[in-house]
């Protein structure tokens, strides 16, 4: 039962995406879902009313720009836009999953950058504030000229290897020297050792050479990433760490993005489990007994609720969730 919150001025609101973390959210604010329909006209168009008022409130919207990314990216702009025409405060976007991170900088001629169009779309309809988790790549809180709360999924996750007894004999991976920063975070909570795994293709389209750099041999493996998408990446990685001796290898993300032929891979592969959050929502096709999920619910209330009593969010970034309940 949600514990009422004092504040009758904040109103969270769910969107599509992911209702069912926007609803574990509320309950830990101790505030109610508030009450707002999204359909769709005949011809695909996304029809939104906000069913009560919010003139004067402080409103915090929930929305992974997850698959289908466009769809929930525009639900979003339009929901932002109606918040803003109502006459809300401030407007305050939670984004659990930020879609099109990748595209964070021109790789190629004559690319686009879309993580920064997107930033520049969200602003322009009028956001105040936005609540992320675990972007792709640090900089694109520079992307925004509006305060950005980045939060790390490293405490929940953390919570959740020291409970199952991992975190003994552990060593945490990165499966790149890209992720580095990432894994010391996870390793810190953990107080474990960081090993990474050093890729190498000779030339193209042949198989990639892999070499571990630090010592795993009889070790606990938790390989950690912002993201698990096709799920090469992590299975090819699993494999060469038990080639080299690991004892036991756990995969670990924030966002289980799981498309194409990611459930595939992750079943057959040596990985023990891969324990992932819930900002995607799974469809029952992709939540397979190898896959533990953990709730961000926790710590984007928390966040919330420290936001809007303008108290700091960084204490969030030091502690170990005792809260947090695996979810199957």
């Amino acid at each position: 039962m949600t514990q009422q919150y004092f504040d009758q001025n904040l109103k969270i609101f769910a969107l599509n995406s992911n209702r069912p973390l926007a609803k574990k959210i509320a309950e830990h604010v101790g505030v109610e879902l508030g009450k707002v329909s999204v359909n769709r006209f005949s011809d695909g168009e996304i029809q939104i009313n906000i069913e009560e008022s919010v003139r004067g409130d402080n409103v915090y919207v929930i929305q992974s720009t997850s698959a289908p990314v466009n769809d929930n990216l525009m639900e979003l702009l339009i929901m932002v836009d109606a918040l803003r025409r109502a006459s809300a405060k401030t407007i305050n976007v939670v984004i659990p999953y930020y879609g099109y991170a990748r595209q964070d900088r021109k790789a190629r001629s004559r690319e686009p950058i879309t993580a920064k169009l997107v930033a520049n779309m969200l602003q322009n309809s009028g956001v105040d504030r936005i609540i992320a988790l675990d972007l792709h790549a640090a900089q694109i809180q520079g992307f925004f000229d509006i305060p950005v709360d980045h939060l790390m999924g490293a405490p929940l996750l953390a919570e959740y290897f020291i409970n199952q007894g991992v975190a003994d004999n552990a060593v945490v991976i990165s499966p790149d020297h890209g992720g580095v920063t990432r894994a010391r975070a996870l390793a810190e909570f953990l107080k474990s050792p960081i090993a990474i795994i050093d890729k190498r293709r000779p030339k193209a389209n042949v198989a990639q050479i892999m070499n571990i750099i630090g010592d795993v041999k009889g070790k606990k493996c938790i390989m950690i990433d912002d993201m698990i998408d096709t799920a090469g990446t992590i299975t090819l990685g699993a494999q060469a760490l038990i080639d080299a001796g690991a004892e036991e290898v756990y995969a670990s993300c924030t966002h289980a993005v799981l498309s194409g032929p990611a459930i595939e891979r992750l079943a057959k592969s040596p990985l023990k489990e891969v324990v992932v959050t819930d900002s995607i929502q799974l469809p029952a096709e992709k939540q397979i007994d190898k896959i533990k999920q953990v709730s961000v619910a926790p710590l984007i209330g928390a966040a919330i609720k420290r936001i809007n009593e303008n108290r700091p969010v960084s204490p969030l970034f030091k502690q170990v969730f005792q809260s947090v309940k695996l979810n199957k």
